[in-house]
């Protein structure tokens, strides 16, 4: 892993990246500076990018990367003061950001699967996975072994590794 300085106060796998939860709730409970979206064609669609950006309360920040470009910005020193929570949309993404970075405090597991399509299976109300991200859960979970999946931060988190 590479070093880097500060933290990132979560990653988290949600499909729907920024939507009211995120906005509202979660961004309260982390006490959030900002808000970074790592997700390729987010970061490639500027209707998306207003759209994410207008469901953030004012003072917190909003930045939209792709992988890549949130890699190079969450270890950029500058982000070592920030609150930040860092949205990525599977949990291939989560695994792929987790690999790179050493500063992420908390990885949660939110809402995925439901917009895929195929064979999938339900580990929670909010979570369902396909074999490959079922996979890339197991990895994370190497890397990360208290990813935990949590909804709401009033709800109990379940570590992800009673289900891989």
């Amino acid at each position: 892993m590479n070093e880097n300085t500060g933290q990132i106060d979560a990653l988290r796998v949600d499909e729907r990246l920024i939507h009211g939860q995120i906005a509202m709730v979660w961004s309260r409970a982390l006490n959030l500076d900002g808000i970074v979206v790592a997700n390729d064609e987010a970061a490639g669609n500027e209707l998306q990018q207003k759209a994410l950006k207008m469901a953030v309360p004012n003072g917190i920040k909003v930045i939209i990367k792709t992988m890549d470009g949130a890699i190079r910005l969450l270890k950029d020193k500058r982000a070592a003061t920030m609150h930040l929570l860092v949205l990525v949309r599977t949990v291939g993404d989560a695994l792929i950001l987790s690999q790179q970075l050493d500063n992420i405090q908390y990885v949660n597991i939110g809402n995925v699967g439901k917009s895929v399509t195929g064979e999938k299976k339900t580990l929670t109300k909010f979570v369902m996975l396909t074999d490959e991200e079922l996979n890339n859960l197991k990895a994370l979970v190497d890397v990360y072994p208290e990813t935990a999946f949590q909804n709401l931060p009033s709800d109990t988190k379940e570590l992800a590794s009673r289900y891989v």
